[in-house]
């Protein structure tokens, strides 16, 4: 009915609007039969939830600046939980009326928001798809002869038609990204752990993300501010870093692509990703090819490894005696559970570890992977008539990230010449969710794209507040009720720290890190030397370490920067070994900072890997020499 953003909501209250006025419009606007909803909210559950507002209005004094999301309408996937509708994870005998909000959606709610519905899902969030639901299959916003995505299905779609500003979804292998892309809105998917889980039917406890879709970067960071906090009920949340939220996208960044991407012989998403990455490198970006088979070991894991098991255990009681009832192709892919012991939970485990450690080798030298969000787009009568395999193309580019603790979030980048949306998605590090959120939405901004399906315009002042909440991750009852109070970046040390550039063992992901997060250190950006060093890798060291040299004809060499508490500094340092030592090194920016630098005489039979342009460049390589020959198993992965 409005297609508003968040600020457009607020900006109506501000004007004088109501939200029993505007929202009981919305609600009767709703078209009977939409397949996008399971549920929507009933007059009785509508008004519950208008006075509740209005007792928090009244709590804050009256200030609508004190509820961030103050009367802003919002659709929940329907295997989270809403007070006052039933959660049925897309099966109806699964159905069930819960008491209470889940966690997440009761921060909302105290910052203002109204449920207004809950939408479709492929059952038990089993699928990429959109198509494995009892309750009918959500088409593609732009043609209805294609499918939305899913498994949030529902969100997506509610989102991109522009009825509601802000839906949550849920991913483990790209639920939260896949329908963003597939239907021109932005999809935020956070660090695991970061929003709590408490209330939400889980596909794969151990991987699952509530994730957030809406039109603009600048929605779906606000509904993050608001959202993300440590919940003591999850055994899984987790504390944002202290300094994790202050990283920021370099102005120049430099990103990792597919050397050899595949698009699964769909010619327009090929031309598309071609022109964003070349649209992107024109914004001063560097993207380089790089070898993306190890993700794709890593994705086996997900549906030939204990991970498929995991499913089973998500609702194992359910499925004893309800078999009959779930939908047939995500009873065929749950049930494979059946093929597998302990010990191949402990053996998929231990692969994933040695995986992850390569992979956070092959992300160092870079700012984030950007890579297409959906590798091609399928016809519902397609999909339906080859299930698995085609749902296993959709995965290609998402279903890594949750195994390897990565972040990630997902941005329109062009509509294709058959008026199909494509997307792209930035993945980095965990906890730089927001950061690749600001980033991608300034880009998303020289799109000249509308938002989503609705027509209208992206705002040019609709953006994301510079700095996330100094109380980001913390409990509710220890944030400020308006979530304003934000962090100051700052370029140096805090007081009690010292900044420390680490380029070899210590950087995160090698043997050596231990020795900074076991004293405490935290790490506060990735960046590069000046073009004045070359860095050698040692020799008869173990574990490896390299040698940085300052020169006359050196180049830049990737690093970290880590604050180290004053106090662990001197023990720090006491276990460098030569011809390792601390000097000063300067960085590409200008700054100088503490760091390790290597005695010209160590250099002695030391091998010159400036060409690789950082340790974990070479690392990497020495590790796909390893693996040369290496043949990868087959897998026809089917997932949320």
């Amino acid at each position: 009915m409005h297609s508003w953003t968040i600020t457009q909501w607020l900006s109506a209250y501000r004007s004088g609007a109501t939200p029993a006025q505007l929202l009981g419009e919305l609600v009767d606007a709703l078209v009977p039969g939409d397949v996008a909803w399971i549920s929507t909210v009933t007059p009785a559950v509508l008004e519950a939830q208008l006075m509740r507002l209005d007792a928090r209005l009244a709590a804050v004094g009256g200030d609508m600046r004190k509820l961030p999301l103050y009367g802003v309408p919002f659709a929940a996937k329907d295997n989270i939980d809403a007070a006052g509708f039933e959660t049925t994870a897309g099966c109806p005998a699964f159905a069930y009326a819960p008491d209470t909000n889940a966690t997440l959606v009761q921060r909302l709610v105290d910052a203002g928001a109204i449920v207004i519905g809950k939408t479709n899902l492929d059952q038990f969030a089993t699928g990429l798809v959109g198509v494995r639901s009892p309750y009918g299959i959500p088409t593609n916003t732009f043609d209805p002869a294609y499918i939305s995505g899913g498994s949030s299905s529902g969100s997506a779609s509610v989102v991109a038609r522009g009825i509601v500003p802000f839906a949550l979804g849920t991913d483990t292998a790209g639920s939260g990204r896949v329908p963003a892309g597939l239907n021109n809105i932005v999809g935020l998917k956070p660090t695991r752990g970061a929003f709590s889980n408490t209330g939400v039917v889980p596909a794969c406890r151990t991987l699952d993300c509530v994730s957030v879709f809406a039109t603009t970067a600048a929605d779906a960071t606000l509904v993050y501010d608001v959202a993300a906090a440590f919940d003591p009920l999850d055994g899984l949340s987790r504390e944002a870093p202290a300094q994790a939220m202050r990283w920021k996208v370099p102005a120049a960044p430099r990103f990792a692509i597919p050397a050899t991407p595949e698009f699964f012989g769909d010619a327009l998403a090929e031309e598309a990703f071609r022109d964003a990455v070349a649209q992107i490198e024109a914004r001063g970006a560097t993207c380089v090819p790089i070898d993306f088979s190890l993700f794709d070991e890593v994705t086996q894991l997900l549906y030939d490894g204990a991970w498929v098991a995991e499913r089973y255990a998500a609702i194992r009681d359910f499925a004893q005696t309800n078999e009959a009832d779930i939908h047939p192709v995500v009873r065929d892919i749950i049930f494979k559970a059946k093929a597998f012991s302990a010990a191949d939970t402990f053996a998929s485990m231990y692969r994933l570890a040695d995986l992850k450690r390569r992979a956070d080798a092959v992300l160092a030298p870079f700012d984030a992977l950007l890579v297409p969000t959906a590798p091609t787009h399928y016809k519902i009568d397609e999909l339906l008539a080859d299930p698995v395999r085609l749902n296993s193309h959709l995965g290609k580019y998402t279903n890594f990230v949750n195994l390897l603790d990565w972040s990630a979030f997902s941005v329109p980048a062009s509509l294709r010449d058959d008026g199909l949306p494509f997307g792209i998605t930035f993945i980095a590090d965990a906890w730089r969710e927001r950061a690749l959120a600001e980033f991608a939405g300034e880009w998303h901004r020289t799109t000249g794209l509308t938002r989503g399906a609705t027509g209208q315009p992206l705002p040019a002042d609709d953006v994301a507040a510079p700095h996330p909440p100094a109380t980001l991750g913390a409990p509710a009852s220890a944030r400020p009720a308006n979530d304003a109070a934000f962090a100051p970046t700052t370029d140096s040390a805090p007081a009690a720290a010292i900044r420390v550039a680490v380029v070899g063992a210590h950087l995160r992901g090698m043997p050596l890190n231990h020795e900074l997060t076991s004293r405490g250190a935290q790490f506060v950006e990735s960046t590069t030397t000046s073009a004045n060093y070359r860095l050698f890798a040692l020799a008869n060291t173990s574990p490896p370490k390299p040698g940085l040299l300052r020169t006359d004809d050196g180049a830049q060499i990737r690093l970290e920067l880590w604050d180290v508490p004053s106090a662990e500094f001197g023990s720090f340092v006491a276990g460098v070994p030569a011809p390792l030592g601390i000097g000063s090194v300067a960085l590409a920016d200008g700054r100088q900072v503490k760091g390790f630098i290597c005695e010209p005489f160590g250099l002695h039979e030391a091998k010159d890997i400036t060409a690789f342009g950082g340790w974990a460049a070479y690392i990497a390589s020495l590790a796909d020499l390893a693996n040369v020959g290496k043949t990868t198993r087959g897998s026809t992965p089917s997932d949320a």
